[in-house]
């Protein structure tokens, strides 16, 4: 049984119990948020090292991060890295969105390495395979990109993106209306291309009931892909984009209908004043599924900075309801990221995300802020590290450039706080 069907049928799975504990709500909260289908838990049967992690409203907003190979670079050492990185600064969960090399035996490396649900998008394996049997993307059958769904369903990936809503009719919508940046989805583009090249509708969107079988013998959740995401500012809540959107909402209904978790990925680049139309676009349309978001890039002219453009986005989504954020790291746009990159990205959607829910009032979020307040004004650093975010970095610093007092050497002997204690008469600072 999924977890949707468990949470059916009201009973409590230890997964639910597991996402209660670590978000300190009722168990009972968790069941009937997977049963509304504003929560998923993405746990795939065959993941026996799994950590559940839940995803959905009334939740603390989840971070994803992205690896994986290139054609051009990464093996199976690289991306282990970037995974101990990535879970070493935190990250809720990690997608395997591999190009380059044995691509089975990396998502099995970084599947068998970590406890975090693990997400792929199985039309990467696909295409490449079909380039390496027949020449070209184009040449994948039908056959060969369902058995790939399996094949990384049956190796334990928790949750997979689908391009479901990418269908002839939204490539008609594009056709006609026009774009600046086209479509700049990886695993739009490959079906896209198919599509074309053998006019035929989507098979994942045709054959929608194939895939749910898949997904409701393993439990893997499905992300629905925004496949026609904008790239640009200029194409963002475009018509190309609202029609896969309806499509997807579509989508969402039946999948719940047969007791398959399904959240929605979502743009992309949008400009500030367009996040919340956005996102309360989409949890209308889509019965408040829960909400995947790369980013989203509230300019475009960032590159080598795009980690800060996403948080500054991902924070304004989080905020008016967006559930899960995909990060962005530094080299968005001009190369693979490498471990340092990983380490970026996911402190600025931590940030954002922690941001957000600070106004979302998630349990414990604000209280957090409060305490390192408290270790501020006591300036107690030893405090302060345990609190901050990236503690290795917090450290680095602060001992790189300290202060010959109990202040930090920002402001050395005139710190505002330990002259103001002084002055109050208020208990003395802590070194």
């Amino acid at each position: 049984m999924t977890q949707l069907e468990i949470a059916r049928a009201g009973k409590i799975s230890p997964q639910m119990e597991a996402v209660a504990q670590a978000e300190g709500l009722e168990v009972e909260f968790i069941r009937q948020g997977v049963v509304k289908g504003t929560i998923v838990i993405p746990a795939n049967v065959m993941h026996s090292n799994l950590i559940p992690c839940g995803i959905g409203e009334g939740l603390s907003t989840k971070v994803n991060a992205n690896i994986g190979t290139s054609s051009d670079f990464g093996s199976v050492d690289t991306e282990l890295e970037k995974l101990r990185v990535a879970v070493d600064v935190g990250v809720d969960t990690v997608m395997d969105l591999s190009t380059g090399g044995d691509i089975p035996a990396i998502r099995r490396a970084i599947i068998t390495a970590s406890s975090l649900p693990l997400g792929t998008v199985p039309i990467y394996q696909a295409g490449i395979e079909a380039i390496d049997k027949y020449g070209a993307i184009v040449k994948m059958s039908v056959d060969e990109i369902f058995a790939a769904i399996e094949e990384n369903a049956r190796d334990g990936v928790d949750f997979i993106t689908v391009h479901c809503g990418v269908t002839r009719s939204a490539i008609a919508r594009l056709k006609q209306q026009g774009r600046l940046a086209d479509v700049v989805s990886r695993g739009g583009a490959f079906l896209v291309g198919w599509m074309l090249h053998n006019e035929q509708e989507n098979p994942l969107y045709e054959q929608y009931d194939r895939l749910l079988d898949i997904a409701r013998e393993f439990d893997v959740t499905l992300s629905l892909g925004d496949g026609m995401r904008p790239g640009c500012l200029a194409d963002a809540t475009d018509r190309t984009q609202v029609e896969e959107l309806l499509t997807l909402g579509e989508l969402v209904q039946r999948a719940q209908e047969a007791g398959v978790q399904v959240m929605v990925e979502g743009p992309g680049h949008i400009p500030l004043d367009q996040i919340e139309t956005n996102v309360r676009l989409q949890k209308a349309v889509c019965k408040g599924a829960p909400f995947y978001v790369l980013g989203p890039l509230v300019t475009d002219i960032a590159a080598g900075y795009d980690h800060i453009t996403s948080a500054i986005g991902g924070a304004i989504a989080a905020m008016y309801g967006v559930d899960f954020l995909c990060y962005v790291t530094p080299s968005e746009h001009l190369a693979i990221p490498d471990a340092d990159d990983v380490r970026e990205g996911v402190i600025a959607s931590r940030i954002a995300a922690h941001a957000a829910d600070i106004v979302k009032g998630v349990k414990g979020a604000a209280e957090k802020d409060r305490q390192m307040s408290l270790a501020r004004k006591r300036l107690d650093w030893e405090e302060q590290a345990k609190l901050s975010l990236d503690p290795e970095k917090f450290n680095r610093i602060h001992r790189q450039r300290a202060s010959t007092g109990s202040a930090c050497s920002m402001c050395g002997q005139y710190c505002a706080m330990d002259l103001v204690a002084q002055y109050l008469g208020v208990k003395a600072a802590k070194c």
